[in-house]
């Protein structure tokens, strides 16, 4: 039972998966075994040897990824940075040169910071100016590495260009499209070689699972990316890959929600006169709203508004009732936090300073409650600030 030809929300329900051929059950089983019989010395008996390198419900959920994100092959990790960390080992050698994002999650920045001790070289460019993105590719660039929008300065790079001027070194694009997920945005149809995600967040969408997963097109890159799943072991457990599996049966219909309520919070924040800049990539006043147009098809669920002041925007965040002052993004309830101090500390503050990720921003994550009561609560938290 294949669904190639079939729309989005149809894969995002079958794809990769089939009833269980012997019980008939229509959901994936939750496979907890760590090792498999064989009929033999070395004869595995339906091709699984031990669970860290194969498991049944991660299989399904790797198909399912990949048919969404129109790859052919899906490999889950353990969280969004060993699915990065799997990148760089299987394409990656001492001396080669990266060039990224000025503005990627703190985490990824942290990740790469650790490799530079063992000779990779990462070079941070504003990559949404294509100029500025030419002029750091050098002949030994190896990867090109991006968020698109980004967390949480909200920018955009248009894929296709970038794509573009990556292939005239070689080098592969590698995308980081958990912002936007394969309903609002697929890299991989507008040129990009690997797509990248934290599973924690809008794949899966209940704040109850850690994971991460790459999906490619190209067979001999799957190949390797295995490879380090299985010598490195940063993989997700059956009941991680199951709760995934389950939650993208709703992701389509998840994201309409979050874009329809924070586009309409976006346009109330705008007006309002407590509050700076709006950084949301669905508003006309978006300095790449064009560019937002043509390369998704939604705007996504993540604000950020600049409160003119650390001390406003930590109020702001301490205020607020149905926003949830924590880390992460795109569960089903709404989040709040102040990047440059929680998601993004680790990042040096030099680098903080020359992309503006200021003290005075606060990034929202918006759910998918009823969006009256989301504006409710914002006016009340700004109302106490005056």
């Amino acid at each position: 039972m294949t669904h190639e030809g079939d729309g989005f929300g149809t894969r995002a329900v079958h794809a990769g998966q089939e009833p269980d051929g012997r019980t008939g059950a229509i959901m994936t089983p939750l496979f907890l075994t760590s090792t498999y019989v064989q009929d033999g010395v070395a004869r595995p008996r339906h091709g699984h040897e031990y669970a860290r390198v194969t498991n049944p419900t991660r299989t399904a959920l790797e198909g399912n990824l990949a048919s969404l994100e129109g790859g052919a092959h899906g490999i889950a990790f353990a969280s969004g940075l060993a699915a990065i960390e799997a990148i760089l080992k299987a394409n990656l050698s001492a001396g080669d040169h990266v060039v990224c994002g000025d503005n990627l999650y703190g985490g990824s920045e942290r990740l790469f910071r650790f490799w530079e001790r063992y000779g990779l070289r990462f070079e941070y460019v504003d990559t949404s100016d294509p100029e500025l993105l030419r002029q750091a590719m050098r002949s030994d660039t190896r990867l090109v590495y991006l968020e698109t929008p980004t967390n949480p300065l909200m920018a955009l790079t248009d894929l296709a260009l970038s794509a573009g001027i990556a292939r005239e070194t070689g080098a592969l694009l590698v995308v980081d499209n958990t912002f936007a997920t394969p309903v609002l945005q697929r890299p991989l149809e507008l040129g990009a070689d690997i797509v990248v995600h934290s599973t924690t967040k809008y794949l899966n969408g209940h704040s109850d699972v850690v994971g991460g997963a790459v999906v490619v097109r190209a067979d001999e890159q799957a190949e390797r990316l295995r490879y380090q799943q299985m010598a490195t072991g940063g993989v997700p457990g059956p009941l991680d890959c199951w709760l995934v599996l389950r939650a993208t049966k709703t992701l389509h219909l998840r994201m309409r929600a979050h874009c329809h309520n924070a586009g309409a919070i976006a346009e109330h924040l705008e007006a309002h006169p407590g509050v700076g800049r709006v950084l949301y990539p669905g508003l006309p006043s978006h300095p790449q709203h064009d560019l937002a147009r043509r390369q998704m098809s939604g705007f996504g669920g993540m604000i950020t508004i600049d409160m003119g002041s650390a001390e406003r925007a930590e109020a702001l965040a301490e205020g607020t009732r149905l926003f949830a002052l924590a880390e992460s993004l795109g569960g089903v309830e709404s989040l709040v936090s102040v990047p440059a101090r929680m998601t993004h500390a680790s990042v040096p503050a030099e680098r903080k300073a020359a992309m503006g990720l200021t003290d005075s921003l606060v990034r929202l994550s918006v759910g998918v409650e009823d969006v009256e009561d989301l504006l409710e609560d914002l006016d009340q938290a700004l109302a106490a600030l005056t």
